[in-house]
Formats: structure tokens, sequence, C-alpha cells
């Protein structure tokens, strides 16, 4: 991995004078700090963008910040990693299929197709991306939510059910995913977690998730 700066690779780092006040507890150190280090490239110094634990077994560490915003990008090799570092141990595939999917919410139906493409990603459950002409589109009302994933790219749609306040955001899509999902280009999903989802006339119970 490579952090950036101005287009370039970090090289520098120096002891800040003080701690951040409000460090992001899903980006920052998930631990004590020993000290805080601003990184700096010619007249650009970035504070408290990098860190070492105090913690004997990473004390010969360096750690620098992923959270959004500190540095300009990160890359593997040449091709740049968004929000976080993608898992290896992590498998995420699309797939197309010809299930029967139905979604509903209480009693409205908002899509029903059989041409969908499942999304498999370790630890969450299956995602059904379908055609917009299977989605009820009409009964949706557009967001301004986005949204940022390592492993599929950031969406450029988000809808909600209007008059239902447990459904906002239920079903979003990626106009332009990374390559290895690049079959779910324009489709829409729906969180299995706040809909009704029935595939090949099986209801599935809703899951428990961290987006539930």
């Amino acid at each position: 991995m490579r952090a950036h700066l101005d287009d370039q690779v970090v090289v520098d780092s120096r002891p800040s004078r003080d701690a951040p006040r409000h460090p992001s507890s899903f980006f920052g150190p998930h631990g004590p700090v020993a000290q805080w280090y601003d990184v700096a490239l010619g007249e650009r110094t970035v504070p408290h963008a990098a860190w070492v634990r105090d913690d004997p077994a990473l004390a010969d560490l360096l750690i620098l910040s992923w959270q959004p915003g500190v540095l300009d990008r990160w890359t593997e090799e040449d091709e740049t990693v968004l929000m976080h570092p993608r898992d290896p141990h992590k498998r995420v595939e699309a797939l197309a299929s010809s299930r029967h999917v139905v979604v509903e919410l209480d009693g409205v139906r908002l899509a029903e197709s059989r041409r969908p493409v499942l999304l498999l990603e370790t630890g969450l459950p299956t995602r059904y991306y379908l055609p917009r002409e299977d989605v009820a589109l009409e009964l949706l009302e557009a967001s301004d939510t986005r949204s940022t994933c390592p492993y599929k790219g950031t969406t450029d749609d988000y809808w909600s059910l209007p008059g239902h306040p447990e459904a906002d955001d239920i079903a979003w899509s990626y106009a332009d995913p990374l390559p290895a999902v690049a079959k779910i280009a324009g489709r829409v999903a729906f969180y299995d977690e706040r809909v009704d989802l029935t595939v090949d006339g099986v209801i599935h119970q809703r899951p428990t998730t961290p987006f539930s």
C-alpha cells in the first residue's frame, strides 16, 4: 500500500505538538496512542495523520490514517483503494441468475425480476441486483445519499419509500462499479434487512447486520 499527498508518496512525518480532540473511532487508532505525528510534504503539513500505538508489539510501526480527507489517496500497486484496505480473505463476486425475486414492504410490491445478478460478499447476506425496468421506481423517491465501498465502488443513486420512515435509503445503484463486480452496473439492490424478500417462492427472514 502507498499513501499519497499532492500526488506524491508520503515520505516524511514529524511528532505532533498535541493530540486530535475527536479522532474517528473507525478510521482512527483502535487503542491507546503513544505519539501522534503530522505528515509533511514540502510546505504542506497534515496534522495528526499518523500515530504510534502505545503497545510494545506495535512500537516500531508508524500507522498512517485512512480517514477520508486526511491524505489524498491510497493505492495498491497503481490502483486506487477506496475507503479502507481490502480484506484479502473477503470474497466479493457477482453472478448472473434466473431466480425469481420479489421485493415488498408492507404489502407494496417494489420489484419483481427473474434476471437478478447475485452479489456474494463475505459476512453479508446475498444482495440481489435487479434491472431498473423490473423495479417500481415510480413508487420510490431519489435521495442525495452516496456511499463508497472498497470492493464495489461509489454509488450514484439511493432511493427511499415515501411515507415509511424505516424505508429511507432502502435501495441503491452503482453506475460504474469496480471491474470485479461489473455485472451489477446500473442495477438496483435493496437492503434485505428492511424489506420483505421472496426468492423462488421462499420468504426470507430479515437478516441482522450492521445495516439493519
